[in-house]
């Protein structure tokens, strides 16, 4: 299936990265749009600040599948964007097989503002809810994961999606199931 980018036609698959706007203007350009073809569709991305320690929030638009990582080298995340989602698909304990054709999916990444309020205003959600989630002074990079988690068992309501409640930890291995045929086994082992 092809889609119109910017005026070119593409036969490859491609994911979007879709920036707020204090992240889009230090991410590397050109600016497109479109829609991606991973089973987890665009990932939404902002930069937040809990505790005077700078992190990337990462949302995936389909599933609202959360992935919190250091705010370092934020021009290369596109290039870094395949191996934060393989890393986090591996955590929610994915099957390998399952990861492999997601993440190959995933490139090139082309970079876009976002377009969903109701993803953005997940971003907003999950943001306030980590500023309770990591204790005070008392946090660093290795509760990241941790956090991960009860932002995933988080109910979340996207109206643009047709569903009521989307519990993120759940509708990720559904998506990848759906669209890439994954056996049964292909659910979350997390606690």
């Amino acid at each position: 299936m092809q889609r119109l980018i910017v005026g070119w036609e593409r036969d490859t698959p491609v994911v979007i990265l879709r920036a707020t706007k204090k992240v889009l203007n230090r991410l590397p350009k050109p600016h497109v749009d479109g829609e991606s073809d991973t089973a987890l569709g665009d990932w939404y991305v902002n930069r937040i600040v809990i505790d005077r320690k700078p992190l990337l929030l990462l949302i995936s638009s389909e599933s609202l599948l959360p992935i919190l990582t250091p705010a370092r080298d934020l021009k290369n995340l596109p290039a870094s964007l395949s191996r934060l989602v393989e890393e986090r698909l591996i955590r929610l304990g994915i099957p390998a097989r399952v990861i492999e054709q997601e993440i190959q999916a995933m490139s090139p990444v082309q970079v876009a503002p976002t377009r969903d309020r109701s993803v953005v205003g997940m971003l907003v959600s999950f943001a306030f809810d980590l500023s309770y989630i990591l204790a005070r002074d008392g946090w660093d990079e290795t509760h990241l994961a941790d956090a991960e988690v009860s932002l995933a068992d988080t109910p979340c309501r996207v109206s643009s999606k047709g569903r009521d409640v989307i519990y993120p930890r759940e509708a990720a291995p559904a998506l990848l199931r759906e669209k890439w045929g994954a056996a049964r086994s292909c659910r979350s082992t997390m606690p």
